[in-house]
Parts: structure tokens; sequence; C-alpha cells
């Protein structure tokens, strides 16, 4: 099923509009699961209930707080909430362009895709063909399901894409992390080259196709193997050998990394893992 546009509208930037529609350009492949009772293994409900008188209550009959000290709350109606919601414009508002290589990767939140509208092709092309030649990103202000977003315009591949990114204060400082050292310790010589070498012997071109989440396949082949009525064990774990000795660390690395062939990139269309219980129709 071909998915659906999730918001339209236009980008603008300067007195140009270019009419577009969004679609995601994720699909997050999460294993869920649902709460069940041990004894029954009938699924668990969360119900809200009044900790002060002990009851159900209806969701019409609630309103949203904010701690402001522990045990007290401002109350705030829905109603108050929606007045502050910021006004629904059907536009992408590009007031800067910047180098990408200016935002580092700390900033990004969700990606997705624009696509042009109907009879938008050659104003699209346009700003496509010009981002790409001036190697630039479009830093604009959007708003989607009532919240304004920051967001950037890039292209990628075969069209633009709109990344919706945190802002400055929503990053956590450098200064309010502990552990981080003051000064960087000054590594030998002879370690730096090795651990150089060591990554010079593990760099290539990136390739997504080449990485898998192991951790889901292997919750994925559990469920399907339970479903099927076959009986589970699990070899112990390893113990992990802690190395000491940096430069032994370094030159088994090395090796190791000599040794190993190249491992081929599965195909990026690789048939998905069928879930167990579901069956594909004639």
């Amino acid at each position: 099923m071909a998915p659906r546009p999730i918001w339209s509208g236009s980008i603008s930037f300067g007195l140009v509009n270019v009419p577009v529609k969004l679609f995601t350009a994720v699909r997050h492949q999460d294993v869920h699961f649902n709460l069940l009772h041990k004894k029954d293994g009938a699924r668990i409900q969360l119900k809200r209930y009044c900790t002060l008188e002990d009851k159900e209550v209806a969701y019409e009959d609630t309103d949203k707080g904010y701690e402001v000290s522990p045990g007290r709350y401002v109350s705030l109606d829905r109603k108050e909430l929606e007045k502050l919601d910021p006004k629904a414009t059907r536009s992408i508002d590009i007031s800067d362009f910047v180098d990408l290589e200016d935002i580092d990767p700390i900033f990004y939140e969700a990606t997705y895709r624009l696509v042009p509208d109907r009879g938008a092709d050659k104003a699209y092309g346009l700003l496509f063909r010009a981002l790409e030649q001036a190697e630039k990103v479009g830093i604009a202000k959007m708003v989607m399901r009532t919240k304004q977003y920051l967001c950037a315009v890039r292209p990628l591949e075969k069209g633009l894409v709109i990344s919706t990114m945190l802002y400055a204060d929503e990053i956590v400082p450098e200064d309010e992390v502990e552990g981080l050292p003051e000064r960087m310790p000054k590594p030998a010589e002879r370690e730096l080259a090795m651990a150089r070498q060591l990554i010079d012997s593990l760099s290539g071109k990136f390739d997504p196709a080449k990485y898998e989440d192991e951790y889901r396949e292997k919750v994925l082949g559990l469920i399907d193997a339970k479903a099927k009525g076959k009986e589970i064990s699990f070899a112990p774990k390893a113990k992990e050998a802690r190395v000491v000795d940096l430069m032994d660390a370094l030159r088994k690395s090395l090796a190791q990394a000599g040794s190993k062939s190249v491992p081929k990139a599965r195909p990026a269309a690789r048939q998905r893992r069928r879930r167990p219980g579901k069956r594909s129709k004639a």
C-alpha cells in the first residue's frame, strides 16, 4: 500500500512559493509488545484513576498539570492550551541558508520526503538544483500537528527532504556532563600511529544496507520459534576478556582487521521477516 501524504502546503523563500506534499521518510521496525498477566496470559489494560479518591476517571474529566514543586501542580485546561497553539499555516518558511557541515547531527530529529504538488515541478526543480549547486541547506519553520518545528530543507538523492530539528536549548551543554576530561590526554606517537592505521584499515564508504538490527532479528526469531511450539534453549554468555595493555589491544585489533574479509552488503530490498501469526494473502 502506497504511503499517503501527511501534510501539504508550500515552501516559501523570498517571494517564491513551491507547493509540496510531505511523506514520511522512515519506517521504524521496532518490535512492539503488549503487557500480559503471567497467570493466564490475558492482556493487561491500564486505566486512569484518581490517587486521592482511588477511583477510575473518564478522559473528559481530566486536565493537564505541570509540577512546579514536589506534589504541587499548575492545572491547565485543554482549551487554554489550544489558544496557545501556533497558527496552523500551510507554509515552510525558509529564513536562512547554511552549509550542511555547519549543522551537527545532534540537532536532527525526524526526516520526511517533500514531493512537488500538482503543477509545481518547475519551481520544485529550481529549488532542488539551486540548493544542490550552492551546497546549502534551507533553515525553516513550519507548523505540523499543532506544533511549530525548526527544520532543515535539503536535496537528497532525487528529491528534497525536510528534517525537523531540536532547538539550541534542548541540547545538553558539555559543562553539565560529568566525567569529560578537563584536558584530553596526549597519546604516545606510536599508539596514535597504530590507532590511525586501525581506522584506515576499517575505513570505507557508508553503506546502510551493510548493517542490521541483530537484536530485533533474534527477538523475531524467538517469537517465531515459540509460536511454533519449539523448545527454547540459550547458550551461556561468554565472559568478556578485559584488555589492559593498550598497545597489545591495538596490535590484536590490527591483526583481526587484516584477517577479516569485507562482508558483502545485503540487497537494499531484502525480504522482510514475516511476522509470526500473519499469513500472506493468496
